[in-house]
């Protein structure tokens, strides 16, 4: 059975180059296309401000300055993710301040040596090519409650991502009335709503020579 763990990180900035570090991680824990009550979550001390970067997360130098740092927590952290397929909505940019985070502490290894990656977003960008990628235009998309993330947080964006991802790989979301959607969402506590298979095979009835005949010559006058 694959393990995924759907990942999420805030940090203090967008460049780790520039001295920016990570302050929360959270994940969640996805078995047989089912969130589990497995969840991994930790603050980070990052030994420099959070800047302006509290607009987006609303953590404070306050209340980071009593939390391990990354040392601190880096065993348990790649023990909980330690050959699972983790599932991240862009990728490079989570992936970039773990990985700088463990070569602070001297270490070669990265995160994708312990683990496979998913990148949800690059996911959604080939399955809608054209359209808004974030985590809330994906909620919208999907019909996921998300009035909770009022502001980032990694373990709450972890957990509708969880949401979102399995509503991404799920099925088709559009051949439903209102009427079959409500009725399924009272028995599928992850609102994915997936085509039955009755409804798979389409009957596709051909127009005739007159009826084209009668088209062509209907747009010639138009």
């Amino acid at each position: 059975m694959e393990r995924l763990i759907v990942l999420d990180t805030e940090t203090t900035g967008i460049e780790p180059s520039e001295g920016h570090r990570v302050i929360e991680i959270g994940c969640v824990e996805i078995l047989n296309r089912a969130i589990t009550d497995s969840k991994y979550q930790q603050y980070i001390q990052p030994n420099r401000n959070v800047g302006d970067s509290f607009r987006i997360h609303g953590i404070s130098d306050n209340f980071l300055k009593d939390k391990p740092k990354f040392e601190e927590i880096a065993q348990e952290f790649l023990e909980y993710i330690e050959g699972s397929t983790l599932v991240i909505h862009n990728a490079p940019f989570d992936l970039g301040f773990l990985n700088h985070e463990l070569k602070r502490l001297g270490s070669d290894e990265k995160i994708e040596d312990k683990c496979k990656i998913i990148d949800s977003l690059e996911l959604s960008q080939k399955q809608r090519p054209g359209t808004m990628h974030n985590l809330d235009a994906l909620c919208r998309r999907f019909d996921i409650d998300s009035s909770s993330r009022t502001v980032h947080g990694a373990l709450l964006d972890a957990q509708i991502l969880a949401q979102v991802y399995l509503a991404m790989t799920g099925g088709q979301f559009t051949l439903f009335s209102d009427t079959e959607q409500s009725e399924d969402k009272k028995n599928n506590e992850n609102n994915i709503i997936r085509i039955d298979a009755s409804h798979s095979q389409v009957k596709v009835i051909q127009a005739n020579k007159a009826e084209l005949e009668a088209h062509n010559a209907y747009f010639e006058k138009v």
